[in-house]
């Protein structure tokens, strides 16, 4: 079990449940992932614009260690209707980071952005 994913991930829905504004909830995201879990190195989070992808949070806007890493996990963003708007992107510099329970408590956080902060 992923201790440190676990606490990141109630700092996080904390603030996706009192309904912050969604740049707040973004911001607060990728901080919480970053400080909260030693591996993951970087965080970011795309929300989708037309055909473009915009990073909306990051947690260092200047290097995002896409080159760098030795493990990504992508998460999709969707909405209340299914729809995907967005993703939540985090990367490590460790060979062997990530593990199944963060693998599902990733993706809940994603989901409970996507459902609570872009309800329809």
């Amino acid at each position: 079990m992923s201790i440190p994913t676990d606490i990141a991930s109630l700092q996080i829905m904390a603030h996706v449940y009192k309904k912050e504004s969604l740049q707040s909830i973004f911001e607060k995201t990728v901080e919480s992932l970053v400080i909260q879990v030693p591996y993951i190195d970087w965080a970011g989070i795309y929300v989708y614009e037309n055909v473009n992808h915009k990073l909306v949070a990051a947690s260092d806007f200047d290097k995002d260690l896409r080159w760098d890493c030795n493990g990504e996990l992508k998460f999709p963003i969707k909405n209340s209707s299914d729809q995907e708007i967005g993703m939540l992107i985090v990367r490590t510099l460790q060979s062997i980071a990530f593990d199944v329970t963060d693998l599902s408590t990733l993706e809940t956080i994603a989901t409970a952005i996507g459902q609570e902060s872009f309800a329809n």
